[in-house]
């Protein structure tokens, strides 16, 4: 294995470099030629620019000064970034003189080939790293829109848009007004409590139903276990809206249209699906012989569910819980059916701002919702690795 590493890893020629490193070049281009009102001259002067600089590094300078013409790259491109845009140009022009110095080495080097398979094929390396590029580049189409709602929710004016002082990064253009609106504010506290007064109830719901009916479906004697499976899992598949005026139809009938317990079990409709497929895809793994030495042993159904099966699938019913738990608290169109205003929760709350008085303090909830969910997913994917590895699915 060291001798095909040896072999592959390699220092390429430049007519490989080159054009590899100015396409990557061109590419920054773009960005930087949109800004300035020419996408074209960006795309050239990238292009340029990179090839020139990779000429430079692969070409002339020896191997020994990577290091100081690394961070030459990231002066260069800082002071590059002041001329076109000050002080936010010098961390933006700072980050891609980071990357493309050792972009330039990383390529130049063949060093994007050291963790790859020695006999892979041009082909076949080149399908590697576009198959990553084309999922980073869709990752960052997803991400993009939730990364700019969050500085502009510190934004000292009533806008929604970056000001000046926001952008040369002057602290009087930053603030935490919109907090303090929305921590001050009786309908968004009102909103927040009746998230807060919700969710966890539909989650309890959802995670006790959907763990009975998932080990019961998990079952090899439960008949048309395949078409109860898809009815239960039907309400993350079938459009919201058909769902909401369905259960606004059949709860006006029961008389829940608009109480309280009617928004938790529509809210724990939908999490039941998260729960089921989660603890589901846990059960794959469990040693059902561990059932039947405990109903050896003597214990009960239900001694043997809470003292053998829970430890061990506990990881997937929490995760099916978190899950649960989002899909309520980030929910609004079905309490828009269902509820009425006195269960109108946070993100009705936003909906109707956006509708009636458009204010940034709606950025600022929206960054504590992104920033619940991130915890709650960070959690879940813990919680995952940590089923794996009671799994003996992944080393400890």
């Amino acid at each position: 294995m060291a001798t095909y590493t040896l072999k592959y890893v390699e220092k390429k020629p430049l007519s490989f470099s080159v054009p590899v490193v100015a396409a990557a070049g061109a590419f920054a281009g773009i960005f930087v030629g949109a800004a300035q009102g020419s996408i074209w001259q960006g795309v050239l002067a990238g292009a340029v620019l990179l090839a020139i600089l990779t000429y430079l590094a692969q070409g002339v300078l020896s191997e020994s000064m990577e290091k100081p013409f690394r961070w030459a790259m990231v002066g260069l491109f800082a002071a590059g970034g002041y001329v076109f845009g000050e002080i936010p140009g010098i961390v933006v022009g700072a980050i891609f003189g980071l990357f493309y110095g050792w972009f330039i080495y990383w390529i130049g080097q063949g060093r994007y080939r050291a963790n790859l398979l020695p006999y892979l094929t041009p082909g076949q390396v080149l399908g590697h790293f576009a198959f990553r590029v084309i999922c980073g580049m869709i990752f960052f189409f997803l991400i993009t829109p939730i990364v700019v709602v969050m500085p502009l929710s510190f934004n000292a004016e009533d806008f929604f848009t970056f000001t000046p002082e926001m952008l040369s990064f002057d602290p009087e253009g930053y603030s935490l007004k919109h907090y303090r609106d929305f921590f001050n504010s009786p309908d968004w506290q009102q909103a927040l409590w009746n998230s807060v007064s919700i969710a966890p109830v539909a989650t309890l719901l959802s995670v006790s139903f959907g763990t009975l009916a998932a080990i019961g479906l998990s079952s090899e004697h439960v008949p048309f276990r395949r078409p109860i499976m898809a009815i239960l899992i039907s309400p993350m598949i079938v459009p919201l809206i058909i769902s909401a005026a369905g259960m606004y139809f059949f709860y006006s009938r029961l008389g829940l249209q608009g109480t309280y317990w009617g928004v938790v079990l529509a809210h724990a409709a939908l999490g039941i699906p998260f729960v089921i497929i989660t603890v589901t895809a846990t059960l794959v793994g469990f040693d059902r012989s561990l059932t039947r030495a405990a109903a050896n042993m003597g214990a009960d159904p239900v001694t043997t569910f809470f003292r053998v099966q829970m430890p061990l699938i506990l990881p997937g019913v929490i995760s099916g819980g978190l899950f649960a738990f989002i899909t309520s608290f980030d929910e609004v169109v079905v309490v828009l059916f269902v509820g009425s205003a006195g269960q109108k929760t946070l993100p009705w709350q936003m909906f109707t701002g956006l509708r009636e008085q458009i204010s940034p303090t709606i950025l600022a909830v929206a960054t504590i919702l992104v920033s619940i969910s991130i915890v709650l997913l960070t959690t879940v994917e813990l919680l995952r690795r940590r089923s794996e590895r009671l799994r003996g699915l992944s080393p400890g």
